[in-house]
């Protein structure tokens, strides 16, 4: 048994988890990991491309701007649209998140924008889980002596078949927070200077999206897991 923090930081974020995995409880309980998402610390990163998992509903789609920019061009930092649809609204985050220019700005400011999309809600606003995506200062002041970007390619969008099958069983539940997984699957290439076309890695992943009725989706945090 590991034994009890007592750090209040640390405290704080593993309460936060605990209320955006209950709010999106119909989908994290059929994820074995779990546990690993409620108690996981924020030294924890989710870097690492997640397994390709197959496509289960609607037809490959182009992402955000990030998709469509020529290659080598420079990026902007990602503005969160207006849409209350959670599918689009995952579209564009993941976009976000698997995009990155060391040329056109900090990694400080690549943090505070992607923050930006996050739910005002702090309750179930997961930071943590979002800052890990982002390169550390020094891995960023290393990639930025050789002009490396990363643009990103969205393949297609959905709910986890878990997440509508719990929704048919019990309506209501998606009232409390709004909250709703979405899980985005695409591909992020990877160039720097002196590279003609770089590499590219598949990405899958799984947003936590709030959509309340009466405002824009916002991004509440990105599961451990992949819910497919």
């Amino acid at each position: 048994m590991s034994p009890r923090s007592t750090d209040p930081g640390g405290a704080s974020r593993v309460r936060r988890r605990a209320l955006l995995g209950t709010a999106v409880l119909v989908v994290l309980v059929a994820l074995a990991g779990l546990a690993a998402y409620l108690t996981r610390d924020g030294r924890t990163s989710s870097k690492a491309p997640a397994p390709q998992v197959s496509s289960a509903s609607s037809s490959p789609t182009a992402s955000a701007s990030a998709s469509s920019r020529p290659h080598g061009s420079r990026g902007d930092l990602p503005v969160p649209p207006s849409t209350h649809d959670p599918i689009k609204f995952g579209k564009t985050a993941a976009a976000a998140l698997w995009s990155y220019d060391t040329r056109a700005y900090s990694q400080r400011e690549l943090l505070t924008a992607l923050r930006g999309w996050l739910t005002s809600e702090k309750k179930y606003a997961d930071t943590a889980s979002v800052d890990a995506l982002v390169p550390s200062r020094v891995l960023w002041k290393q990639m930025a002596a050789n002009g490396q970007f990363a643009t990103a390619k969205v393949n297609e969008a959905h709910f986890p078949d878990s997440f509508t099958q719990a929704l048919q069983a019990d309506p209501g539940a998606i009232t409390t927070a709004y909250v709703y997984a979405v899980t985005v699957s695409g591909k992020q290439p990877i160039a720097w200077k002196g590279s003609s076309h770089g590499g590219a890695e598949n990405r899958v992943t799984t947003l936590a999206v709030q959509c309340r009725p009466s405002q824009p989706c916002a991004l509440a945090g990105v599961l451990s897991a992949v819910a497919p």
